[in-house]
């Protein structure tokens, strides 16, 4: 069995190979856009900044939950939870302005501007705000309590994720109906799902290898604070 290390850098080999064969399908391969033409191979970066970000946010609040589910009962398996929730919120954090940066992109040439109060680019902007802030108050202090804060904050702030996904289908928007699920006038052409599959396999998996990257080093900066924590109470003593 491949040792872990080894096993990640196997990994971003073959990420690397996933993006650059999404990129090839992306620019080269799939027909450009009957209405929009070429500008329309942003999207292909769009969606798959947006997938990121929603699997990302996902595991932020399972780990959250799991947190609190276990902090008592299982303290050190609680512990894993919360890095996990910590290192998931850091990657969807940068997944979520890649998003914004290439929508901009897209609709300042389709749209003729670079941003508008969109209810989804708004509400995308405000599940970034959120989620910084969860970090923000990860770092303002540790210990138990603030893990707890902040897995809370976390369960409520995954809240504003399906008002992003369901803001087409509530609300008037500039948007374009859903890729999927969106009714008999959404999506976009078979010939272009090629590209939309490599790209979202893709940059997941590049979450995926960074994230293996993190979660290590915020555990191992967790399993120093407890330390730490633990120390200075048989001091006190």
């Amino acid at each position: 069995m491949l040792p872990m290390k080894n096993l990640r850098w196997l990994w971003l080999l073959v990420t690397l190979g996933v993006l650059a064969e999404g990129f090839r399908v992306a620019m080269f391969v799939v027909p450009p856009d009957a209405a929009q033409g070429d500008v329309q191979r942003i999207f292909y970066y769009h969606f798959a900044s947006w997938c990121g970000m929603g699997l990302f946010y996902l595991i932020n609040l399972l780990g959250s939950v799991a947190y609190l589910a276990w902090r008592n009962s299982k303290p050190a398996t609680a512990l894993k939870a919360d890095s996990l929730a910590v290192t998931s919120a850091e990657i969807g954090v940068v997944f979520c302005p890649v998003g914004l940066v290439t929508g901009s992109l897209w609709g300042r040439a389709v749209w003729g501007i670079w941003w508008t109060w969109d209810p989804r680019l708004t509400s995308t902007f405000v599940l970034w705000l959120i989620y910084i802030a969860y970090l923000l108050l990860r770092r303002l202090a540790a210990g138990p309590q603030m893990r707890t804060l902040a897995a809370v904050m976390a369960i409520f702030g995954y809240v504003d994720v399906p008002i992003v996904y369901m803001s087409t289908r509530w609300w008037r928007t500039q948007h374009p109906q859903p890729v999927f699920f969106g009714g008999p006038n959404s999506g976009i052409a078979s010939s272009m799902m090629p590209a939309v599959w490599w790209n979202m396999a893709g940059w997941m998996m590049w979450g995926i290898w960074v994230a293996s990257l993190r979660y290590q080093s915020i555990h191992n900066e967790q399993l120093a604070e407890e330390e730490d924590t633990r120390q200075s109470l048989e001091t006190a003593l």
